[in-house]
């Protein structure tokens, strides 16, 4: 799907034709609503690399290949199934000059300045879109993440932009995709994710309050063992896929179990699903479309 000629061509837009990029985001058509005729919504994820998170696996630098990146997407978004693609200005604006996102849902990635491993990590700085660029794009939403850590003050200037971000694309009536992750510092360095039920229904409710109005949130939360956080809200949530395990299998059972819930509308993923220990992303990306298919 990526030919020799097509990567040079997209190469050379690049370098010769920047005025291509507003020009290929006005002509792009977009479909009528967020969620498909069956009322759900599948979308691939690839804003990984803009906070330098290239890591899958044993593979340190699984994301940085480029053409590599690009190619499973195209494989991913020509899926029945997919909906659409959340990622960060750059990655949109290629795939766009591949012509690969008419009559799709396109998310735009807003928070990427915390950096993987950064000392400020927590303190999570909008660096990609904006929520005017987002309306003045076309685009259909944006996404932002909300780690919460209560011993890192990082997190009070993120909930705060978070909040701003939700207020600005409600008032273009925009889908606002909260992320909301709860972490707690470890005592030799690092973070850890909390997947208790305690921490992940604090995480949505404090996520669901964010902003002027909730009209138009949604939250993305990872697969939980029991229904205590989803029964937390009553914004549309979607599952998401988070560091891929070493079983897919494990995966598919723990996102069907959530899909399972009357407010949990669908999948956003992407590691897991663009860089399978297999390798084979169509059959990945079917095989978490049949999951979707029998939960709903």
């Amino acid at each position: 799907m990526m030919s020799d000629a097509r990567w040079r061509e997209l190469l050379s837009t690049r370098a010769t034709n920047p005025g291509a990029v507003a020009h290929a985001y006005g002509n792009r058509r977009r479909r009528p609503s967020l969620l498909s005729g069956d009322g759900t919504l599948f979308l691939v994820a690839a804003d990984h690399p803009a906070r330098g998170a290239l890591g899958v696996g044993d593979d340190s630098l699984a994301m940085a290949d480029r053409r590599s990146l690009l190619e499973r997407l195209l494989v991913a978004l020509e899926h029945p199934a997919v909906d659409g693609l959340l990622a960060t200005p750059d990655v949109v604006e290629e795939l766009l000059l591949l012509d690969a996102l008419h009559d799709k849902v396109v998310i735009g990635s807003m928070n990427r300045g915390g950096l993987a491993g950064a000392d400020w990590e927590i303190d999570d700085r909008f660096t990609g879109y904006t929520a005017r660029a987002i309306a003045e794009s076309g685009l259909d939403g944006g996404k932002m993440l909300l780690r919460l850590v209560d011993s890192d003050p990082g997190t009070v200037p993120t909930l705060q932009s978070c909040a701003r971000a939700v207020s600005e694309l409600a008032a273009h009536g925009l889908m606002a995709m909260v992320e909301p992750l709860p972490y707690e510092a470890q005592p030799g360095g690092g973070l850890r994710l909390r997947r208790d039920a305690a921490a992940l229904a604090r995480a949505v409710t404090v996520a669901s309050g964010l902003g002027e109005t909730s009209a138009h949130t949604w939250l993305k939360l990872p697969a939980p063992e029991d229904d205590v956080a989803l029964n937390a809200t009553t914004l549309p949530m979607v599952v998401l896929g988070g560091i891929p395990s070493p079983d897919p299998a494990a995966d598919l059972r723990s996102w069907g179990r959530a899909l399972r819930h009357p407010g949990v509308r669908g999948l956003v993923v992407g590691r897991a699903l663009l860089y399978p220990p297999d390798g084979d992303v169509g059959a990945a990306v079917d095989a978490a479309a049949k999951v979707l298919e029998a939960a709903r």
